[in-house]
């Protein structure tokens, strides 16, 4: 997609690729962002600022000494004067532009940019018919479902009894690598639990939960027995809360890695 960017923000694709690219940048944080980052440049590109503006007189002190000089050594004067002349306009363009470039948008922090993934993969998983690559409610056959595609054996649990079913699992991609994606539900609510193994020096201890809402999506993010979790749903913080507790309360083993 991030390759249709430059034609749509030049005004180069069809009516009907148009169209999917908008509808793409309103659910997909880093193409927006990208998308941004490459109006800031154009913008700047476009600035007079950049441009060098010769003085009025600057034909007549170019051709002065060209008209004195032998007509052997005219194309060397003329090459020279115009290479300089060249050079100091492409450095006044390349200050200009760092400036540009010093003074655009910073990206957003890692924790950040990551919360802004997961909102959009739950927000795709809703949209289109692919919630679950396999769909089921029973913890034996979901669980199994994932060895051989993960590098890790994600814990998986049934909440049915206290009101959050299992309804199936996905692999989806975030923070740079494949990652287990389970699907819960609450009444007419999905819930996604994204679950890979926790890196040294996550912010969260083990236990510890983070709450956040991000475009009226609520998160609650946690570390525990060498994994990093994340859940989002529309439902209210409370219910989400209560799910978190209950899926932690389950004593999940640490995480092994998945056979060979």
């Amino acid at each position: 997609m991030q390759t249709l960017l430059h034609p749509y923000l030049d005004g180069e694709l069809d009516l009907m690729t148009s169209l999917q690219v908008e509808e793409h940048l309103r659910t997909c944080a880093s193409c927006e962002l990208a998308y941004q980052n490459f109006q800031v440049l154009r913008e700047g590109l476009r600035d007079s600022a950049l441009y060098f503006q010769p003085p009025a007189n600057l034909e007549a002190r170019v051709l002065s000494p060209m008209r004195r000089a032998e007509a052997p050594r005219r194309p060397s004067f003329r090459l020279g004067s115009w290479r300089r002349w060249s050079t100091a306009a492409v450095l006044l363009v390349a200050v200009g532009l760092s400036w540009r470039l010093a003074h655009a948008p910073a990206p957003l922090p890692d924790d950040r940019a990551l919360e802004q993934e997961i909102v959009s993969s739950h927000v795709r998983s809703l949209m289109g018919s692919h919630l679950a690559d396999i769909a089921s409610s029973s913890h034996h056959t979901v669980k199994p479902w994932f060895s051989g595609k993960l590098d890790y054996s994600p814990p998986v649990d049934d909440l049915g009894a206290q009101g959050f079913p299992l309804i199936g699992g996905r692999l989806d991609y975030l923070n740079g690598r494949p990652v287990a994606a389970l699907i819960y539900r609450r009444q007419k609510h999905l819930i996604n639990l994204f679950v890979w193994p926790a890196k040294a020096g996550d912010s969260n201890g083990a236990g510890e939960t983070k709450a956040m809402e991000s475009q009226g999506y609520h998160l609650i993010h946690w570390n525990a027995a060498g994994m990093t979790y994340w859940s989002i749903s529309d439902l209210n913080p409370s219910e989400l809360s209560s799910f978190v507790q209950l899926y932690q309360a389950q004593d999940q083993p640490p995480a092994r890695p998945a056979s060979k």
